[in-house]
């Protein structure tokens, strides 16, 4: 992405007020073992849902660096699975709030992608540092108002861009600055989404309608636009797009399904099966995502009650979705370059893999290694990630989840926001190319993508 004021040369904000051209203010002395006080930083949950429950997780691994000490959250059991000793219940953000007192050093904002505004707001203005989960919010309007208001507050914010902190970025990047591929060209970027993930979250799950989320674009792959600027260094600034809702509709329902996956006859034949998907994880895993995210139980008759009642156990061609199963875009980025990106759900489930053209050499990536070719010389060189876990929520997004909370947290604990690696502005980028992307899909058009 292109500097602006208040960032360093690779885009990362320097000063939680640097803003509108003015110097970065000091780092602020915050707690942490990494920092003057010596203590762990505090942090308060807001939304203890699957995320949320993740980020939890880590803190409870890291004693000695983070404490949870707060959760939010309407649902008592899931408050129960992240609360422990000394942590403080309460039912929603806006009682944590009217306690009068603040609670922790930083707030963890995990709640569904419509509920984000209204408490990162209030908690900005409150003085609590924010990690938030993505997307910021399902309109262009909504996102520009969250950041508007941390800026205005000078908080430390963070969105939950976790592909910029896998070790596979890392190495893509150190290629990309590094200058083996000259001046870079062209892109050509692909998310695959996968069979089984796309029927759980998008056909059956929370993000299956835009009225109930955000278009599929903006839930699953605002990630994909933004991991693009920050490797190449340069923003989205035109967009056309193409996509639709082509596979899980009611005309294309076999002949023979039935309404639910445990009463039909051709269930053992779908790929879609929601037996297979939820019964197998619980036998070879455990009861981890994604059966975490359809029963509070942990054995195979609660997986089995929830798919005879409840939504993940419906018919994939039954269900009450509207987000698109696949989609592309071509972009022209700032410099001239060009990138295209496509997302399908009709994929193994994998890494996103990736392609960068330069004047002097091309990269070929697969979330775990890349194959670099230097037109110099001819040579051509394989470089392992060293990347840790799978590409799911289940593994940690690649080792992303895991880095992503330890920079945030080394944030806080040193008062250095430059450990964050997208500050308010770069995530905002992100989103105004998905919302232009969507009125390009939507009109047929080629729209410019709108100034931060």
């Amino acid at each position: 992405m292109d500097n602006e004021p208040g960032t360093t040369a690779h885009g990362v904000t320097s000063g939680t007020a640097a803003r509108g051209g003015e110097p970065a203010a000091a780092p602020r002395d915050l707690p942490g073992t990494c920092g003057p006080l010596g203590r762990p930083v505090t942090l308060a949950l807001v939304g203890a849902g699957n995320r949320g429950q993740t980020y939890a997780s880590w803190v409870r691994a890291h004693p000695e660096r983070a404490r949870l000490v707060a959760v939010a959250d309407p649902d008592p059991l899931r408050r129960a699975r992240v609360a422990g000793d000394g942590v403080r219940e309460f039912s929603d953000w806006t009682d944590l709030l009217a306690s009068g007192e603040r609670v922790a050093d930083a707030v963890i904002l995990a709640t569904q992608d419509r509920l984000h505004v209204e408490p990162a707001v209030a908690l900005a203005e409150a003085g609590y540092d924010l990690l938030m989960e993505k997307p910021l919010a399902p309109t262009e309007e909504e996102c520009r108002h969250i950041v508007e208001a941390v800026t205005r507050a000078g908080v430390l914010f963070a969105v939950c861009h976790v592909m910029r902190y896998t070790p596979y970025t890392d190495l893509v990047k150190r290629v990309v600055d590094g200058g083996t591929l000259g001046e870079i060209m062209s892109v050509e970027h692909l998310e695959p989404v996968g069979w089984w993930h796309a029927a759980h979250s998008y056909v059956r799950g929370p993000w299956r309608s835009e009225h109930l989320a955000s278009p599929m674009l903006l839930a699953k792959s605002c990630h994909d636009l933004d991991w693009l600027g920050y490797i190449t260094g340069r923003r989205v600034e035109r967009v056309s797009s193409f996509g639709s809702l082509g596979h899980f509709r009611p005309e294309r329902r076999p002949a023979g399904a039935a309404d639910r996956c445990l009463d039909c006859s051709i269930e053992p034949r779908c790929p879609y099966s929601a037996p297979r998907l939820y019964l197998g994880t619980l036998a070879e895993r455990g009861p981890i995502w994604p059966v975490s995210v359809i029963t509070k139980g942990s054995d195979e008759a609660a997986v089995i009650e929830a798919l005879r009642t409840g939504p993940y156990g419906r018919c994939v061609y039954a269900c009450d979705n509207d987000v698109v199963d696949h989609q592309v875009l071509a972009m022209e980025l700032s410099g001239g370059a060009t990138a295209t990106f496509t997302m399908t759900a009709f994929t193994e489930q994998t890494h996103r893999q990736t392609r960068i053209f330069g004047t002097h050499g091309c990269l070929t990536g697969d979330g775990e290694r890349v194959r670099v070719v230097d037109f110099r010389d001819g040579s051509t060189e394989v470089i392992e990630a060293g990347t840790t876990g799978g590409s799911t929520a289940a593994d940690d997004h690649g080792g992303g989840d895991s880095a992503l909370m330890d920079a945030f947290v080394r944030a806080l604990a040193t008062g250095d926001p430059a450990h964050v690696r997208s500050g308010p502005a770069d995530s905002l980028d992100g989103h105004l190319a998905v919302f232009a992307a969507e009125r390009a899909r939507h009109t047929g058009t080629v729209v410019t993508v709108p100034d931060k």
